[in-house]
């Protein structure tokens, strides 16, 4: 993009005479190409909040997990990602026809930028944009689109204004900076799988990525008595990076199930509140009429949770909630009752919607000691 502001600034022979008219030109590129990014922002956005019921399902969230894995080897140079030869051909030869110098012509020129740039770009902008289209926030994908553009835009308008004098030289922390945003992007695939995978088998791939990312920061290697301190940070870095991934890998496979706290069930004694291990257990209904009938034998409160395998929220509830003593001596004496929508079928969303009402009804109707029922989505 930087021979394409520079060309533009110059102008068919037209030289800026002064940085402010730089500054002016190079601002209106990088707001065209912002109006680009802000609309893909907006659209993912769209997007998801009209697929949402399909972002919840196991085969939609694995298949943006392998796009991710997709994206992140690019990262790591194993392909390159572009936009067909033949759009960004046309995009070109249209830029090509725009004269240089006006503020509309140039800004006009950083929206087709936005494609023709697609290689250096596309694997970052895609995990954005359907990390966005998950997220089902309108808002999240313009600011998010618009700040990652403004965050392009800076050194390009650097250049235009310095004529390049601040521009950093290219070398191998280019290669550095495309392998972290890889990791990240394999992070990400790790946590958008992780509400529909056992426990063992999310420590196990965060173990996994922490170790290899460990492996490219020298966590192993020696390190010569002249390095600099940059390069003992790094090597720090990938020296917890590995004791974090080795804890979580014993952690899976002595039969520990906390990610938060790997080795936990290797300590001799536990703190107070509940024992180690113990889960609070729930009593499954399935139907309207299972839970009706299961009403009329009870005379003491009834907590009513709905649960499914894809919901962030319950594994927080399960992790953070009814562990807490506090919460498990309130809930001693009830009886403990769960839907399970996990499947997300026909059945499953007419009874989520009046399963509580209905609890309700069932549990006052057929009590006369004022019982109630809770539901918790």
């Amino acid at each position: 993009m930087i021979p394409i502001l520079s060309g533009i600034i110059v102008g068919e022979g037209r030289e800026a005479s002064h940085k402010g008219r730089a500054f002016a030109l190079s601002a209106a590129y990088v707001a065209g190409m912002a109006v680009t990014y802000t609309a893909l922002g907006v659209a993912a956005g769209l997007a998801g909040s009209m697929f949402g019921g399909a972002l919840q399902n196991p085969w939609v969230l694995g298949a943006l997990a392998a796009i991710f894995v997709v994206l992140a080897l690019s990262m790591f140079g194993l392909y390159d990602i572009s936009l067909p030869a033949f759009l960004q051909g046309r995009a070109t030869h249209a830029s090509h026809k725009l004269s240089g110098g006006h503020l509309g012509a140039v800004a006009l020129m950083g929206v087709l930028s936005a494609a023709i740039v697609s290689p250096c770009v596309a694997a970052p902008l895609a995990g954005a944009l359907v990390y966005i289209s998950q997220s089902r926030d309108v808002t999240l994908g313009a600011t998010a689109l618009f700040a990652m553009s403004l965050g392009m835009g800076v050194p390009l308008i650097a250049v235009g204004v310095t004529g390049g004098a601040l521009l950093p030289r290219s070398g191998h922390w280019m290669k550095s900076v495309k392998k972290f945003f890889g990791f990240l992007m394999l992070g990400v695939a790790i946590w958008i799988l992780a509400p529909v995978i056992p426990v063992v088998a999310q420590m196990l791939l965060w173990a996994a990525l922490l170790v290899v990312g460990a492996m490219y920061l020298h966590a192993l290697d020696p390190l010569p008595h002249d390095a600099s301190d940059f390069t003992r940070f790094w090597k720090g870095v990938g020296v917890i990076a590995l004791l974090a991934g080795v804890s979580l890998g014993l952690g899976a496979f002595s039969g520990h199930r906390d990610i938060l706290q790997p080795l936990s069930g290797f300590r001799a004694a536990v703190g107070p509140g509940a024992p180690a291990g113990v889960e609070v257990r729930f009593e499954r209904v399935r139907s309207l009429a299972e839970l009706e009938a299961r009403l009329t034998k009870v005379s003491r409160p009834v907590l009513l949770d709905f649960y499914a395998d894809w919901c962030v929220s319950c594994k927080e509830m399960e992790r953070f909630t009814f562990s807490d003593p506090r919460v498990r001596e309130r809930m001693t004496g009830m009886v403990l009752l769960q839907v399970d929508v996990t499947e997300n079928s026909d059945d499953d969303k007419r009874c989520s919607s009046a399963l509580a009402c209905s609890a309700r009804r069932a549990s006052s109707s057929s009590t006369g000691r004022g019982a109630r029922s809770t539901a918790c989505a």
